[in-house]
């Protein structure tokens, strides 16, 4: 291939010592200087030839030599360009001054553009690469609680893709391949971090509640089309991937409680104090952990607090009752303690036990077609979300209007809410005779009865 590139020595580049460097120009979409770390006088330079003469001074070295190396040197300069035309680079001038070095070994030219596709979204179409990718995108646009979300679904893909003992590629997902999956996460994924004690042996947990399965379906489906929609990959009909799903159930604490939890002696433990006020108040504002667990002074003021929520970037402002408003200024003097959600989950748990709060809870969970009964203490339910759900069961149940509960709560749709919201039947039943009875409606009035007549 025949390339604008040649040797040259400008004199206007003269040094110090009176010498000028030998360059390779070469003139693409821009011109450039590649350097060779040759110099000699320019007067022994033959613009005609592009060449050095045959009358520099010894103390250079010999004219032969040098031209030989600068001959060297420009096929070097010339594979890389080549290499860059046939590879589709976009700036080849760039490329080939980034590139060039005169001790470069254009062998290597194939590897690094092996190396540079792999690290390239456009090129790498690896599914864990890509995911990874995907996060790295998201990373200053969500919570940190959503990139948790993400990076479980990518290490739930690679564990499925090392369960197959093959590369799962693009062009491989189907029907077949989301059933696959789909019985993987429920029945063999393995739980790293959770074991339970079986015949008096401790032993890893296999496969995922359904729900959690969900979760990992629906996070798949949302990253595969925004592969999609960066034209990364090719169009994929998601239309076989259900997105599984089942009502959680979740205790939610009621205001008298929560009062027991508040009014505990934690004279003995004084530890567990700052982690009893933190959960009254998550209880008391409806705010998720990350949220109520990173209140600043200046969210306080005019009695109400101002929080923008992590998750949903969304801002709220919530009237702080009594006992709140007793904990952020009084108890917490405006700043709040930093702990962990799972060392608030672990401790609050403790709280509630001193608190009595030890009714007996049974609920299932569906794994794949099989009910999974648990039964504990109901203490051993609690965690941060139990807040959020306490509080908008609460003021649900209190007769507060839902559309500004959501104004509170952050919910954006009423389907969301509603999950939420966790009553049993006897309190159902309690709230609909309160209804009847204020509407007249707790007996057959005799209108009534002459209209059946």
């Amino acid at each position: 291939m025949l390339l604008p590139i040649k040797l040259i020595c400008p004199k206007g580049k003269m040094r110090k010592d009176g010498t000028c460097i030998v360059f390779i120009q070469y003139c693409g979409d821009k011109t450039i200087l590649l350097n060779t770390e040759i110099a000699i006088p320019p007067k022994c330079w033959s613009r005609k030839f592009h060449r050095i003469t045959a009358d520099l001074p010894a103390t250079y070295g010999a004219a032969d030599d040098l031209n030989g190396q600068l001959a060297a040197l420009l096929r070097k300069a010339s594979d890389i360009i080549t290499h860059a035309v046939k590879k589709k680079v976009q700036d080849i001038s760039a490329f080939a001054k980034k590139t060039f070095h005169p001790a470069f070994d254009t062998a290597t030219l194939e590897e690094k553009a092996k190396q540079a596709a792999a690290l390239n979204p456009k090129t790498n179409l690896e599914l864990i690469f890509q995911i990874e990718d995907y996060i790295k995108c998201k990373r200053d646009k969500v919570s940190k609680g959503m990139l948790n979300v993400y990076k479980n679904m990518k290490d739930h893909m690679a564990a499925f893709q090392e369960h197959r003992k093959a590369p799962i590629t693009f062009d491989s997902f189907d029907f077949n391949l989301y059933e696959s999956l789909v019985n993987y996460l429920t029945y063999d994924y393995v739980q790293r971090r959770k074991s339970e004690i079986i015949n008096g042996k401790r032993e890893q947990i296999k496969g995922l509640k359904t729900s959690t399965v969900g979760k990992t379906i629906k996070q798949l489906r949302i990253f595969l089309r925004d592969r999609m929609r960066r034209k990364i990959i090719s169009p994929i009909d998601l239309s076989d991937f259900k997105i599984l799903d089942e009502e959680a159930d979740a205790v939610y604490l009621t205001w008298g409680e929560i009062a027991r939890i508040y009014q505990t002696d934690l004279s003995e433990q004084p530890h567990l104090a700052k982690y009893r006020d933190l959960f009254v108040l998550g209880c008391l504002t409806g705010l998720r952990f990350s949220d109520f667990s990173s209140i600043q002074p200046e969210d306080v003021r005019k009695g109400s607090l101002y929080k923008k929520q992590e998750k949903s970037d969304h801002w709220v402002v919530i009237p702080l009752r009594d006992a709140a408003e007793e904990i952020l200024i009084k108890r917490f003097n405006r700043q709040i303690p930093i702990v962990s959600n799972p060392e608030f989950n672990r401790h609050i748990k403790e709280v509630a036990q001193l608190a009595g709060i030890c009714e007996l809870i049974k609920f299932s969970h569906k794994k794949g077609n099989k009910d999974i009964v648990q039964v504990k203490l109901k203490y051993a339910w609690i965690t941060s979300h139990t807040c959020r759900r306490s509080f908008c069961t609460n003021e649900f149940l209190a007769g507060t209007p839902v559309e500004l509960i959501m104004k509170i709560s952050g919910h954006k749709s009423l389907r969301d809410f509603y999950k939420y919201i966790r009553i049993t039947p006897e309190e159902a039943s309690r709230k609909i005779r309160e209804i009847w009875e204020k509407r007249g409606d707790i007996g057959i009035s005799a209108a009534a009865l002459q209209n059946v007549g």
